[in-house]
């Protein structure tokens, strides 16, 4: 299951040492709704190598836009705390697990 990105646990997982993928997302977000799904599923697949998490900009605006997050669904790469990539809209699932394996 993916993991609920708070301002709380943030720094915690981003700066764990694994990749992180954070789905920027809000509920009355169609594209958002869809993306959802492929989340879960490679928080199944890759939970062990990484850390997959969603974040609710409804509930976490602040972190939204420290990263400049204007359009959701927004999906970014953390490594090392660091951002290293970033998808906006709804891609293919194989375009998220081939960036959290060259992160690896």
């Amino acid at each position: 299951m993916a993991l609920n990105i708070t301002a709380e646990n943030f720094d915690t997982i981003v700066g764990s040492g694994k990749p992180v993928l954070i789905d920027f997302w809000a509920e009355w977000c169609g594209p958002c709704r869809m993306l959802g799904p492929v989340i879960e599923e490679l928080a199944t697949e890759l939970g062990e190598t990484a850390h997959i998490g969603k974040l609710n900009v409804d509930e976490q605006g602040d972190l939204a836009a420290k990263f400049g997050v204007r359009s959701i669904p927004t999906v970014i790469f953390f490594k090392n705390g660091e951002v290293v990539d970033k998808l906006v809209g709804v891609h293919q699932k194989s375009a998220y697990a081939d960036k959290l394996k060259t992160m690896a």
